[in-house]
């Protein structure tokens, strides 16, 4: 039965030797011809390092997480780009058509600020693909060694096959299976020694696979620096431009007299669509008080009549709720700073930032970075999400008794009209739409149909 065993053996023996047709594979310790029957403590730690070996060459690249981190890098940036170019068709449109003076600056501005966004996205790309490009090379050139090592360890194993031949193997195997021991263990070692090279190739083989994907990264990055530059070479040099057109036209603004007053038109006509607004709100809001109060009154009316009739009536009449206030007043109890940041432009009259003509602000303007979170100033019911002519995307927010906050220039909108808010409640974000000077929010508060400073209303109690 020993004999039929080690023939088996030594035939899987003969398919080991095919192995070395492939990339040659290594370890200088893994020599069978070596091995004696005694020696086993040898022959396990050989065993472990193998499949050490081949953990290492299977485990996942830890560059994987940075490639996600620069595909995701690269949405954004294709997200950026899709934004820019719907802003440069607008800018395009101003050559053709007649467009009014602060629709022309900001429109500009959106752009030279997106076109800024664009450039640091793209740096921030560039500076990705460059480690990952040190990193590759790292890998690279370790696997490479890795490769070099075991090569030499596999010429150094058909060296002592040629010399010694597989009669030393056999010697090796028959010494296992002839002495006294456990058979198990007997079995196991000789499976050991017949599958020990083909693990050995296999290894290598996993090295070469992991080293020819790295080097295929590498190339499909460096591929896409060099494109990432040229875009940032262009965008840069398109950025000088817009800045040089962009001061062109405020310089021109500033000197004649003529764009001017269209500028004032323009402006004057916001702020009376911004208080038509406010006005037509406050009408509602006091036509539904006042038949609240014709509802009430109904109801009195008809208990009165009901309790002639039945003294005891099992079904209650509707009852609706009382108005609270029928006026104006300034909201009670603690109020939240929409925006963290420097006030930009004061309330009431005063020289326009931009525009270098004296203006009446209704509210306030304060300066703010990308994605930062613009919050209500007090608790209250949204009346309107909508874009406002001059305001650009923005929220009204109507407190108790009839305070109204507005919220401008908002990038994005986080709730809906006819909702709940409280204190600090996180409502959109800031942004640059329809501003003529960078990201920054607009915020006015109205009493009633009268506006009041934002800055002294925050800080009543």
């Amino acid at each position: 039965m020993r004999l039929v065993v080690l023939l088996f053996c030594l035939l899987l023996g003969l398919g080991a030797e095919n192995a070395y047709a492939k990339p040659a594979a290594k370890n200088a310790k893994s020599a069978p011809a070596k091995s004696t029957s005694k020696n086993t403590p040898a022959k396990k730690t050989t065993k472990s390092s193998v499949k050490a070996s081949s953990k290492n060459a299977s485990k996942p690249s830890a560059t994987k997480k940075t490639d996600a981190q620069i595909n995701e890098q690269k949405n954004a940036l294709k997200k950026l780009e899709s934004d820019l170019a719907k802003k440069r068709q607008e800018l395009a449109l101003l050559e053709t058509e007649e467009k009014g003076v602060l629709n022309t600056i900001s429109i500009l501005d959106q752009n030279l600020n997106q076109t800024r966004t664009y450039l640091s996205e793209l740096s921030k790309s560039e500076v990705m693909l460059e480690r990952a490009l040190v990193q590759l090379t790292a890998d690279i050139d370790s696997l490479d060694r890795k490769i070099e090592t075991r090569r030499e360890a596999m010429k150094k194993r058909i060296r002592t096959l040629y010399i010694s031949g597989r009669n030393s193997e056999a010697r090796v195997l028959y010494s296992l299976l002839t002495q006294e021991g456990n058979p198990d263990r007997q079995v196991y070692w000789v499976h050991h020694i017949l599958n020990q090279d083909q693990q050995e190739v296999e290894v290598l083989q996993q090295l070469v696979q992991e080293r020819d994907e790295k080097i295929q990264a590498e190339s499909a990055h460096l591929s896409d620096l060099k494109q990432l530059r040229t875009k940032k070479a262009a965008e840069e040099k398109g950025l000088v431009s817009q800045m040089s057109g962009q001061e062109k036209m405020l310089q021109t603004l500033k000197h004649d007299q003529n764009m001017q007053r269209r500028a004032l038109k323009e402006f004057e006509q916001n702020q009376k669509t911004m208080l038509a607004l406010i006005k037509k709100l406050e009408e509602k809001r006091k036509k539904e008080i006042e038949q609240a109060k014709k509802d009430e009154a109904a109801r009195k009316a008809k208990e009165k009549a009901d309790k002639g009739k039945k003294k005891d009536s099992k079904a209650p009449a509707k009852t609706v709720e009382k108005p609270k206030v029928t006026v104006a007043e300034s909201v009670k109890g603690p109020k939240c700073t929409p925006l963290k940041g420097n006030v930009i432009s004061q309330y009431g009259l005063q020289e326009h930032p931009v525009l270098h003509i004296m203006t009446r602000n209704l509210g306030v303007e304060i300066r703010g970075k990308r994605g930062e979170a613009v919050r209500a100033a007090a608790a209250g019911s949204v009346v309107m999400v909508g874009e406002i002519d001059g305001r650009g995307p923005s929220v009204i927010i109507e407190h108790a008794g009839g305070t109204y906050s507005v919220y401008g220039h908002l990038k994005s909108i986080r709730v809906q009209e006819g909702k709940e808010v409280r204190n600090c409640e996180e409502i959109g974000e800031v942004g640059d739409v329809a501003s003529l000077n960078g990201i920054k929010l607009y915020f006015q508060v109205s009493e009633g149909t009268q506006t009041v400073d934002p800055l002294q209303w925050l800080k009543q109690k």
